[in-house]
């Protein structure tokens, strides 16, 4: 007796755009609003955070290039540094400091410096050696000397005495003067590029 293929067979419907049930209109409208809303919720969140970049460079860190030779062996042209800009709102310059500060000819300029006399010192030179009160200031160990001659020059307060590493090359306070605190935008914390040469100063 053979099998009626037509028996046993499941009745399968097959539905029509008419038979969607109903509210299934309504899910399908939520889908582009919840991508609005992430968009909306990405370009508030990267504009937070740009804002927040901003404020932390303007206010409490700043990222300087090194430019030219006047701070070698210590810093090299093209060395990326991290500036502490609040420091010195709360605390005084340190004697060996190194800072980034507005050149006093061209405050469009930035130049980076060892601070070596402080407000209230005579600062002079004598055989490439750097006097402060009339007793010599002993020199980092990276310093390159230059045979230099300077005669006493009185630091006023408010004001700082600066030179590059690099004697010999250096453009510093010997040529354009003494540095008005004002002028000083920071201190130099760390060097983070390049990588091999990363460092952290005191």
């Amino acid at each position: 007796m053979g099998l009626d293929p037509g028996r046993g067979t499941p009745d399968v419907s097959v539905g029509h755009p008419s038979e969607v049930p109903e509210g299934s209109a309504a899910v399908a409208q939520l889908a582009p609003n919840r991508g609005r809303k992430r968009l909306r919720r990405l370009v508030l969140d990267v504009c937070a955070g740009a804002a927040c970049m901003l404020v932390l460079h303007l206010c409490l860190v700043q990222v300087s290039v090194v430019r030219g030779h006047s701070m070698e062996p210590c810093l090299h042209d093209g060395d990326r540094l991290l500036v502490d800009r609040v420091s010195y709102a709360l605390f005084d310059v340190d004697r060996y400091d190194v800072v980034v500060l507005r050149y006093p000819l061209d405050p469009s300029v930035d130049f980076v410096k060892r601070v070596v006399g402080l407000p209230g010192e005579s600062v002079s030179i004598r055989g490439g050696q750097v006097m402060v009160d009339g007793a010599r200031v002993p020199a980092t160990p990276e310093l390159l000397h230059a045979q230099a001659e300077m005669e006493p020059m009185q630091v006023p307060q408010g004001y700082y005495f600066v030179l590059g590493d690099n004697r010999p090359v250096s453009c510093a306070s010997r040529e354009f003067g003494l540095v008005d605190g004002p002028l000083i935008k920071g201190k130099v914390r760390a060097r983070f590029w390049p990588l091999p040469r990363a460092s952290v100063f005191e």
